[in-house]
């Protein structure tokens, strides 16, 4: 009878006047079922003045929603939907499979994950299931389905999360059968198997698929590579079983994601096959211990953006403070906003703090919220209710905007994953090593893509791809046809080494386009001290890594040059570019210091003519660019710790005070400015 009237209640509403959904969101992780329902109008009251828009709900709750097996009770639910709706506030459900009720794994103890030390987890945390086990891909897709029958048609219900932050894979028997039969499938014969993989070398020849373990520390590079796929393929399956019983049962109007966690940059599974099934890509953008790095963050905003090559959701963001670092510092005051603005400004259509209200108890206790254990807000309401106010007045112009940029980054999981397995000199830092990249181009305020190699490249003029280890005979001829079309492709240390089973490329480095580029590597050297290397761009060193290259053919040029190092080193080329077709293809051999690096990354706009956004900004101004086809949407955010002045190279209109035409902005530490122009440089 309740949830009849509840339905009731929410048709007529759905058939009142009801405010549009702003085109720019703002919202808190909300959890109903842990507070007393008597203050939930009180919560969603303080959410509403502070300009918050959406709240993501249920996806620890699941003992509430299903509190014994078969026995649902979502009516709470239902009335918390239909009060947020009240205060304006949409929902974005949360599918409650990250966290199991004791009694379905006390009953089925199959469900439970088994670590890689044979220990099973058990109840009292989260994530203790088994991501392979098909009973528990059962009751996932139980709840999932009375989620989506009661929810799916709910006009305040715009979207669906599934699951919270994958993390942990399963080493039981049953997972290991599963990883066995994938390998046939793929396979087909343990000829090839043995084959790929090379299991010559010590004896590792398998004659049964059952003799080959589910791998969980070092060993055979093909097997290693191989399970790291099939962990993605299981998550992308057990992510399947729950969008199909919901676009089973739900409006196509509501879209479905996860969020991601491993602050962006987690190597357990494939991110670009994870979300390619998804609506849209999110992710939760946490700082964690000490403050904001500008360039890192961005990064992963961008890299979150290359996902599905568009917009994206901030799932969850850190309201000042979390508790799981070290040292736990809060933000300081307008840093919160300077990140929320950093998200938008990177292409981020909504951000969502986490958490609205301090839990009582629970392993998150300390953890930041908006809310105290009270219910009053905390320090950090009033600069959250700020941003706000201020992505109100921007939604109207940030409407249909995206990042279009002359500029891309190359990443694949596969060359990831095999360099992490063989690092070779353990300081070798893969995200270090792509912001080396990075951070020049952005200091030119440069908008810059991070994607797949595999993704379209037609629209770019220079790629880069920092340590693009693993390199198939498929992925050249998609890179060769980028640069003969007239692109300019530009390899860091340690690409093509590998072939797509993770065995070493008999071309040398980089395998497949050793031809085109007229010259290889002939050795590689992990460095315990810098070199000196020099050339046509300038002097500098290099560290970590650097590798002898040598050209075979007379137009390949050598753009740098060892100094005196290691012997082997001296006056070797560590750098060289060749013209193929239309385009040019440069191989760096090494890690450049970032004095040297800024000057080859100068080096390589030039000569793809990349041209500026902005004109030159103080140091510590972050620019941000969106665009549509009629306007231009630029967000400055000055990080620094002094005031910033900031010419503008024409009129703009100023977003955050009226639209006030203006020609130059001052902006304060942690100050931010949203300034929009028509694409011909008028003011809209």
């Amino acid at each position: 009878m309740l949830a009849a009237l509840c339905c009731l209640q929410g048709a007529a509403f759905a058939q009142g006047k009801k405010a549009a959904t702003p085109a720019l969101l703002m919202g808190a992780a909300w959890y109903p079922e842990q507070w007393p329902e008597s203050r939930w109008n009180a919560d969603l009251q303080l959410m509403e003045d502070a300009h918050l828009h959406v709240v993501r709900v249920g996806e620890f709750a699941w003992s509430t929603m299903e509190p014994e097996e078969g026995h649902y009770d979502l009516d709470w639910l239902e009335r918390a939907v239909r009060l947020a709706e009240k205060h304006n506030i949409k929902v974005v459900i949360g599918t409650p499979t990250d966290a199991p009720p004791a009694w379905l794994t006390v009953a089925h103890p199959e469900t439970l994950r088994v670590d890689a030390s044979g220990r099973t987890a058990e109840h009292g945390s989260r994530r203790q299931f088994n991501y392979a086990s098909p009973e528990y891909r059962k009751f996932c897709s139980g709840v999932a389905a009375q989620l989506a029958r009661r929810f799916g048609h709910d006009p305040d219900v715009i979207g669906w999360q599934i699951g919270n932050e994958y993390t942990d894979e399963s080493f039981d028997a049953a997972t290991r059968r599963q990883f066995q039969e994938w390998l046939q499938r793929k396979y087909k014969t343990l000829d090839a198997l043995n084959r790929d993989w090379a299991t010559a070398y010590w004896s590792q020849t398998y004659d049964r698929w059952d003799e080959i373990p589910l791998p969980s520390g070092a060993g055979n590079p093909g097997l290693l590579l191989d399970h790291r796929r099939f962990v993605s393929d299981t998550w992308r399956d057990f992510q399947q079983v729950q969008i199909d019983v919901i676009r089973k049962y739900a409006d196509p109007r509501q879209f479905i994601t996860t969020n991601i966690g491993g602050l962006g940059w987690s190597d357990n599974w494939d991110h670009y096959e994870i979300t390619r099934p998804l609506d849209l890509a999110s992710w939760d953008d946490y700082v964690g211990e000490g403050h904001l790095d500008v360039a890192r963050n961005a990064a992963m905003h961008d890299f979150a953006r290359g996902w599905k090559r568009k917009n994206f959701w901030v799932m969850e963001t850190q309201p000042g403070s979390v508790n799981w670092a070290p040292v736990n510092t809060t933000l300081d005051r307008g840093e919160t906003r300077a990140m929320a603005w950093q998200a938008v400004g990177h292409g981020a259509d909504a951000v969502l703090y986490w958490q609205w209200r301090d839990a009582l108890n629970g392993q998150e206790q300390y953890h930041g919220a908006i809310a105290g254990p009270d219910g009053a807000p905390l320090p950090i309401y009033t600069e959250i209710s700020r941003i706000g106010g201020e992505f109100d007045r921007a939604a109207t112009a940030l409407k249909g905007t995206t990042l279009t940029a002359q500029v891309a980054l190359l990443l694949t999981y596969d060359s990831r994953w095999a360099i992490d397995f063989q690092p070779h000199n353990r300081n070798y830092d893969q995200l270090k090593v792509l912001l080396g990249y990075y951070r020049p181009l952005r200091d030119e305020q440069l908008t810059v893509d991070i994607v797949s190699a595999g993704a379209p490249l037609d629209s770019y003029k220079l790629v880069f791809a920092p340590s693009l280890n693993v390199i198939s005979k498929d992925l050249a001829a998609h890179l060769l046809a980028y640069v003969q079309q007239g692109g300019h492709l530009v390899l860091g240390p340690r690409s093509g080494m590998k072939d797509e089973h993770n065995a070493l490329n008999t071309q040398r480095q980089p395998g497949p386009l050793v031809a085109p580029l007229g010259g290889r590597v002939e050795q590689y050297y992990a460095l315990d001290r810098a070199v000196p290397v020099s050339g046509t761009f300038g002097s500098g060193t290099a560290s970590l890594w650097a590798e002898q290259l040598s050209t075979s053919a007379p137009d390949t040029s050598v753009l740098l040059r060892y100094g005196k190092s290691n012997g082997w080193l001296d006056g070797q080329p560590a750098m060289i570019t060749r013209r193929a077709g239309k385009g040019v293809i440069t191989y760096l051999g090494a890690v450049l210091d970032p004095g040297l690096m800024r000057k080859m990354v100068a080096w390589a706009t030039s000569e793809a003519h990349v041209q500026a956004e902005f004109p030159q900004v103080p140091a510590g101004v972050e620019v941000c660019r969106r665009t549509t086809a009629s306007h231009t949407v630029f967000v400055l955010i000055n990080h620094g710790s002094a005031e910033a002045h900031v010419a503008l190279p024409s009129a703009m209109s100023d977003v955050l005070h009226d639209g006030a035409r203006v020609t130059s902005v001052d902006l304060n530490p942690q100050d931010v400015a949203v300034l929009q122009t028509e694409v011909n440089g008028g003011d809209r």
